[in-house]
C-alpha cells in the first residue's frame, strides 16, 4: 500500500487535512496505522473524535510507534476509545 485509497472529494476541509496528515507522517509504519484508520473512518468521526485525532496527529511518530508496539504505555490523555479503535484496526 502506498497511500490513501480513499477519495477526499466528499470531505470537509478539516477532514481532508486530517486524512493527508494521517498518510504523511514521516514514519511509514505510522502512515499505515493512522492512514489506514483514517481511510476507513474519517467520514464517520464525530467532532469530538476529530479533535482527538488531531491531537494524536500532533504527537511525534517515535512516541506513537512506542505506544502502538506497547513499548511505552499510552498517556492517559490519549488512552481513549478512539485510540483503542485505531490500534484495534491493526491487530494490536
Amino acid at each position: 500500500m502506498t497511500g490513501t485509497t480513499r477519495s477526499s472529494h466528499d470531505l470537509d476541509p478539516r477532514r481532508r487535512r486530517a486524512l493527508v496528515r494521517s498518510w504523511r507522517r514521516g514514519m511509514r509504519e505510522m502512515d499505515l496505522v493512522l492512514g489506514g484508520f483514517a481511510d476507513a473512518e474519517i467520514d464517520r468521526l464525530s467532532d469530538e473524535e476529530m479533535t482527538e485525532l488531531e491531537a494524536i496527529l500532533d504527537v511525534p511518530d517515535t512516541n506513537l510507534f512506542k505506544w502502538v508496539t506497547g513499548e511505552v504505555a499510552v498517556p492517559p490523555e490519549y488512552d481513549t476509545p478512539l485510540w483503542a479503535r485505531i490500534t484495534a484496526s491493526h491487530g494490536r
